[in-house]
């Protein structure tokens, strides 16, 4: 009795799904089956994408969606047999082979994940999300060098994707070099200024200050300033970097690194920087500090990006004591966001690392 309750009750379903979908269209099933998905009802989601592929086969965002849905509800198999389908087709598109790469990972097949993404970005040189994937899974390999410079590709061919400063910052962190992780530490949090990650990097940003100025890397800091007429004078980067920071640093550093001494330091590195290097090495991160520091809001930049980490009730005590400072601050984030520029990389040569206290 109960199965013969249940089949009725089946077939009118069906039957009346079967209406629906004869009065839908397929854009409508896919947006119902997006509304699933955010709801993280993927059964339901698939039930429906799969009529919409039904009505429009041709539609590879639908079979990418449906692939998408499959991995969510563990079904690897499946979403594989779904995704190849594009991946074969003039469709392919950077986020169809983000997908199939997150469904070979999910199968712990990163051998093909790295096959996909490599072929990925035959076809989209310029995708930061591919190098991102390619980078992660060559850190999972502990192929660190590859890893590292994989992701430093991925900021120089596209300076506007977070993840890889992200990821770079992190891998530098673990080295002796903590340069590159203030760097590509502060960009990050600039590009993704609200998450998890920030919070986090925000930590790290903090801790890399504190250690490059207690390991001895500002030591050699000091260069000649550069002269057009002495080329062998010119520091690369790096060079300018450190011995721009270093630049009045002793008596300042005697007192900690906090966010406070950090302004003053930050401070002098900007008009230092500007006087002697922003022509030999332009640099969208100085020169947005720069715009800060005009506005009168690098002081509340400062206590925005180290302040939480330094010492959080202190900061909800400054935030407290500066509401329209740190309004302007907000304000302006919104409107003058950093825009990493293209040709702005200057890490050349081979890029080699042997990290120290990776995370396992």
């Amino acid at each position: 009795m109960r199965i013969r309750s249940i089949l009725p009750v089946a077939m009118l379903t069906f039957c009346s799904f079967g209406i629906s979908r004869a009065q839908s269209s397929a854009s409508d099933l896919y947006n119902t089956a997006l509304s699933f998905m955010r709801s993280s009802d993927y059964v339901n989601a698939i039930l429906v994408l799969n009529h919409a592929v039904e009505l429009a086969p041709e539609n590879a965002q639908y079979r990418k969606q449906l692939a998408y849905a499959y991995y969510l509800n563990n079904n690897f198999q499946q979403a594989g047999v779904t995704i190849k389908q594009v991946l074969n087709s003039d469709a392919a598109d950077v986020q169809t082979y983000q997908i199939a790469g997150d469904i070979y990972v999910a199968e712990n097949d990163p051998k093909t994940a790295e096959k996909n993404y490599k072929r990925g970005l035959k076809k989209f040189p310029d995708a930061g999300e591919l190098y991102n994937e390619l980078g992660i899974i060559y850190y999972n390999e502990r192929k660190y060098t590859d890893a590292l410079q994989t992701w430093l590709t991925g900021i120089k061919v596209n300076p506007d994707y977070a993840s890889n400063y992200y990821n770079t910052a992190k891998i530098y962190y673990s080295s002796p070099d903590k340069m590159w992780t203030i760097i590509y530490g502060e960009i990050f949090i600039n590009l993704e200024r609200y998450t998890s990650r920030t919070a986090e990097m925000k930590g790290m940003l903090l801790a890399a200050y504190k250690e490059l100025f207690t390991n001895g890397a500002l030591l050699n800091a000091r260069l000649p300033v550069p002269d057009d007429k002495k080329q062998s004078a010119t520091p690369d980067f790096k060079q300018a970097f450190l011995n721009a920071l270093s630049k009045g640093s002793e008596t300042i550093v005697t007192r900690g690194i906090t966010p406070q001494t950090l302004v003053m330091l930050r401070t002098r590195f900007v008009l230092s920087w500007d006087n002697f290097y922003q022509y030999l090495y332009p640099f969208a991160l100085f020169d947005f500090q720069q715009g800060l520091l005009k506005e009168g809001l690098f002081e509340a930049y400062n206590e925005w990006l180290f302040g939480p980490a330094g010492n959080l009730p202190q900061y909800k005590y400054w935030v407290e004591k500066h509401p329209a400072e740190m309004n302007r601050l907000i304000n302006y984030l919104n409107d003058h966001s950093l825009k990493p520029q293209p040709g702005q990389f200057y890490q050349k040569g081979k890029i080699t690392f042997e990290p120290a206290n990776l995370p396992q």
